[in-house]
């Protein structure tokens, strides 16, 4: 039976917008100006979905203090980094985005990237008219995996938490969502695994953005 889904929480980079490349590229620029050890691809992935700071500290073993010099540099780096089209959409997101919002669902964006450069990047992708709410890690004291922007979302827009679905593709958007006691699906096509997705037990896993039409 499916749930009655009245409400979508989204992740941004990883389920909506492509921006892996950019992400590596950009953490491992920092790490050299800052001349810190290198870190490869999948050191730098398994980093995604969580604020910067906490990400280079993470990353590459750094105090509090590091982590914070490392976040402003990497936020100069990405600016630099960021052409028109370096994020696209994955397949198949805008479309689905338009039908979503056709059929009267709410649809909102939580993500641990800051409010510098979410928005620009959501408009980018043309799907800024169908968002009723975005939060950044700077609307929040609790970044993921903690559930305060599930819980801020349903606060200001109203909603019922067994009528929200939180879709996104890593571990922290999954922990978030059950901590929130609302809905969960995992995507298999971003920065997380299959493998890391089923072992926090989401209750969809979809291949593909488009599957969520199929869902609800």
């Amino acid at each position: 039976m499916k749930p009655h889904i009245t409400t979508l929480i989204l992740d941004f980079d990883g389920t909506l917008g492509d921006s892996r490349a950019l992400i590596v590229k950009t953490l491992q620029e920092t790490l050299a100006a800052l001349h810190l050890p290198f870190k490869d691809e999948p050191d730098c992935t398994a980093t995604i979905g969580l604020p910067l700071k906490e990400a280079f500290i993470h990353l590459a073993s750094v105090d509090e203090e590091m982590g914070e010099r490392c976040a402003k540099t990497y936020r100069r780096i990405f600016d630099q980094n960021n052409h028109p089209g370096s994020v696209p959409a994955f397949p198949h997101v805008v479309d689905t985005i338009r039908e979503l919002h056709r059929r009267g669902q709410t649809l909102t964006i939580a993500s641990s990237r800051g409010r510098d450069s979410l928005p620009l990047l959501i408009e980018s992708l043309g799907i800024t008219p169908h968002i009723s709410l975005v939060l950044s890690a700077n609307d929040v004291k609790n970044a993921k995996p903690h559930p305060e922007p599930v819980l801020l979302t349903l606060r200001q827009l109203g909603l019922k938490a067994d009528e929200t679905l939180v879709v996104g593709d890593s571990v922290y958007d999954i922990e978030m969502g059950k901590r929130a006691h609302v809905h969960t699906c995992g995507v298999t096509y971003g920065n997380g695994t299959r493998a890391q997705l089923e072992a926090a037990h989401p209750e969809f896993l979809i291949d593909d953005f488009a599957h969520l039409l199929q869902l609800l």
